[in-house]
C-alpha cells in the first residue's frame, strides 16, 4: 500500500522549542486562550437561561421543571392570572407550593400582630406590601373574591377558609377564632394587578400564636373515606410526585350520591392540600367538567411524605369541609 501523503497546512509549522523559556511562554498563552474561552462560554450560557429559555439538551424537564404552569382550566369566575410565584417555573407540573414564606413574587405579607387567646374571636388584620413598602390595593377577584385567607393548625388538626375585607388604606380584616393552644399558619392566597394591568398570583404565610399548654394531635391514618356533619365523601385516584394526576371527589348522604352539589365561590368544591412539616400550600383547581355529584381536581405532589387535603363543597346554601391524610411514595 502506498505511504499516505503529508496533510498540507497553511503557513509553515513552527519550530519546537529550544529552551525551557519557550515552553513556558507557550504554556502560559494556551492558558490565557482557554480562559478566554471558559468566559465567553459562560457569558453564552448565562444570556441562554437568563432570558427564561429552556435549555436545549433538556436540563430544565430533567429537574422537573415546566415552563408552562398556567396551563390549566380555570373555574367560573375565576379571573386569569398568573401562577408563577417563582419566575415562571414550578417545582413539578401542576403543582406550586406556596404559603412558606413572608415574601415572594416582589410582595410581603404584613401581619398587625399575630398573638391570640385560645377560643377568643380577635380581628386578624394585615397588608400585602409590594417593593415600595406601601400597601397593595388593586387585587383580581379569583373564585368569587379577591382574598382567600386559610387558617390551620402546625399539627393540621384544625382548618378555616375564610375571606377578609380590605379597607380603603389597604389594610385586610376578619375576625379570627383560633380554638387550641400552640402555632398555627396563616396563608394569604390572592392574585396582584400591578400597574401595568398584569397579574401575579402569590401565596404568602405567618405563623400565629396562641398561649397554653400545647398538645399536638397525630395526623389521622390515611384513608379515602371521610365524614362531614351529615356528608360521607370519598375519593379516587393516586397522586403522584412530579406527574399530575386526577383526583375525584364523591359526596353521599344516607348511602345515596348527592346530585344537588351547589357552586360555591365560583366551583362545585375547592381543594386545599398541606403538606406535613413545612405546611407547603397547594390550592388545587377543579375541572370544570364534572358529573352531577362528583368534583375532580388535578394534582401533582412536589414530594414524598404526608399531607392533609382539605375538600370544600356546598349543600342548601352550607359549605362543608371533608378532611383526608394521604401518604405519597
Amino acid at each position: 500500500m502506498p505511504e499516505a501523503a503529508p496533510t498540507k497546512t497553511r503557513g509553515a509549522a513552527a519550530p519546537p522549542p529550544t529552551d525551557g523559556s519557550d515552553r513556558s511562554g507557550l504554556r502560559v498563552g494556551l492558558f490565557v486562550a482557554g480562559l478566554v474561552f471558559a468566559l465567553v462560554g459562560g457569558f453564552g450560557l448565562g444570556k441562554l437561561t437568563s432570558d427564561g429559555s429552556a435549555p436545549a439538551d433538556g436540563a430544565g424537564a430533567a429537574a422537573g421543571m415546566t415552563m408552562d404552569p398556567a396551563n390549566h382550566t380555570h373555574a367560573p369566575g375565576t379571573a386569569p392570572h398568573d401562577h408563577s410565584a417563582a419566575g415562571g417555573m414550578t417545582a413539578t407540573a401542576g403543582a406550586d407550593l406556596g404559603g412558606l414564606s413572608l415574601s415572594g413574587s416582589g410582595y410581603t405579607l404584613v401581619p398587625a400582630a399575630t398573638d391570640f387567646a385560645a377560643g377568643k374571636a380577635a380581628p386578624f388584620r394585615f397588608t400585602v406590601q409590594g417593593t415600595d413598602r406601601q400597601p397593595v390595593k388593586q387585587f383580581a377577584v379569583v373564585h368569587e373574591k379577591q382574598m382567600h385567607l386559610v387558617v390551620a393548625r402546625r399539627d393540621l388538626s384544625g382548618y378555616q377558609h375564610l375571606h377578609p375585607t380590605m379597607a380603603a388604606d389597604g389594610t385586610w380584616s376578619i375576625p379570627l377564632t383560633l380554638g387550641s393552644p400552640g402555632l398555627w399558619r396563616a396563608f394569604a392566597d390572592f392574585t396582584v394587578v400591578d400597574p401595568t394591568g398584569a397579574q401575579i398570583a402569590a401565596t404568602l404565610g405567618t405563623d400565629l400564636v396562641v398561649a397554653g399548654d400545647y398538645a399536638p394531635v397525630a395526623l389521622p391514618a390515611a384513608a379515602r373515606e371521610a365524614t362531614a356533619g351529615e356528608f360521607t365523601v370519598t375519593f379516587e385516584g393516586t397522586p403522584t410526585v412530579g406527574a399530575t394526576q386526577p383526583l375525584q371527589f364523591r359526596v353521599f348522604r344516607n348511602g345515596s350520591p348527592v346530585t344537588d352539589l351547589e357552586p360555591y365561590l365560583g366551583s362545585y368544591g375547592h381543594l386545599v392540600v398541606l403538606r406535613q412539616g413545612d405546611l407547603g400550600y397547594l390550592h388545587v383547581h377543579p375541572d370544570e367538567q364534572r358529573v352531577p355529584g362528583t368534583v375532580k381536581f388535578w394534582l401533582a405532589a412536589p414530594s414524598p411524605g404526608s399531607y392533609r387535603a382539605f375538600f370544600d363543597f356546598q349543600v342548601a346554601g352550607q359549605v362543608h369541609t371533608a378532611s383526608f391524610t394521604m401518604k405519597i411514595a
